[in-house]
């Protein structure tokens, strides 16, 4: 059985800047754009206390606080952390599975030490380290883990052990589970089903016929199974990053605001990480309120934000439905294997002959 952390730090982009800027540790703060077209990246539990969320325009969050500090987003300064902290994970585990700058899986099924003892031991070396705090889920699959981490946000963790797995489904809210959003458990409670436990009485041919493939998946989360395994960093056919909104978006303009932040993320990533892959094209992806899915692509060796904007707004309108959650991408050329290549070059020297 597998023992696995999920490591996620505190509002990560906001922590960052308060521990540099300790002066405005006790304002509510958000790190972004504050201006029309701007979108919150992330912001400080002070100000998610006005209801100010990440993927929010900036100008609503003004709206809803207005002694709002923001800050512009300095993605150098945090993906410099994210290694710091990356680093102290190495010393815990070989299976590491980063999910973005500010979350990550471990598995840590082969340590002899205990799983929550572990996790305890990490988050206080990240403390340490680099005076920033991190919250963590222990359990036996990802999803748990996940869901885990949540639970005693911040600077906290939690654990599900394998005899406490049903019970804890059982009452866990359905928005819990991962890709329900706040529209989505709506329409479940609409119909009397506010709990996994509710859901677990839906029969999978029901799921399915309601939801497709989605069912499938629904069926397996709302009883807490999950065999993904968690995948160290490898080569990659693609790079991309996305975001579930807390709220859904109600326009193309509201869309390519959000897009920005990502878009620019994943070209600095690009930039930095993966420089001498030749990129062979760009993606956008969004998923709707109601859980349907589009991407659109084309050929594209150069990404740039202008790219991606003229992506989505060319597949934003294929429904008319409020947007819950977009992604930005690009796929690589796969290179041949050596090997592969010199086997394939002597065939053909032979065939010539």
């Amino acid at each position: 059985m597998r023992k696995i952390i999920h490591l996620d730090m505190d509002c990560f982009y906001a922590a960052v800047e308060m521990r540099e800027r300790p002066e405005l540790a006790s304002f509510p703060l958000a790190v972004g754009g504050g201006g029309r077209r701007g979108v919150v990246t992330t912001c400080n539990y002070a100000a998610r206390a006005f209801g100010v969320r990440s993927a929010m325009p900036g100008f609503m969050a003004r709206e809803r606080c207005p002694g709002l500090v923001f800050l512009p987003v300095r993605f150098d300064l945090y993906r410099a952390e994210s290694l710091r902290v990356r680093a102290i994970l190495r010393d815990y585990s070989s299976r590491i599975e980063p999910l973005s700058l500010d979350e990550a899986y471990l598995d840590v099924t082969e340590r002899q030490a205990f799983a929550w003892a572990t996790a305890k031991e990490i988050r206080a070396r990240i403390r340490e380290e680099t005076g920033l705090t991190a919250s963590a889920g222990i359990a036996a699959n990802k999803m748990l883990a996940k869901i885990a981490s949540d639970w005693r946000k911040p600077d906290g963790q939690f654990a599900i052990l394998p005899d406490q797995v049903s019970g804890f489904m059982r009452e866990l809210p359905v928005r819990k589970l991962w890709g329900v959003g706040p529209k989505g458990a709506a329409k479940f409670e609409a119909v009397g089903i506010h709990t996994c436990g509710d859901l677990q009485q839906v029969p999978l041919r029901d799921l399915v016929a309601a939801h497709g493939r989605w069912g499938e998946e629904l069926y397996r989360l709302c009883r807490g199974e999950d065999d993904r395994p968690v995948e160290p960093d490898r080569p990659r056919k693609s790079v991309s990053n996305e975001n579930t909104f807390a709220d859904n978006l109600r326009s193309l303009e509201d869309c390519l605001s959000a897009l920005e932040p990502l878009a620019a993320e994943l070209l600095d990533e690009l930039a930095r990480k993966h420089g001498d892959r030749r990129i062979r094209s760009a993606f956008v992806k969004i998923k709707y309120a109601d859980f349907s899915r589009t991407t659109h692509e084309c050929r594209c060796e150069e990404p740039r934000m202008e790219v991606f904007s003229d992506l989505l707004s060319r597949a934003h309108p294929r429904r008319d439905l409020p947007v819950r959650l977009l992604g930005t991408g690009v796929r690589f050329f796969e290179e041949e294997p050596a090997a592969e290549r010199d086997a394939q070059m002597e065939f053909f020297r032979d065939w010539g002959r």
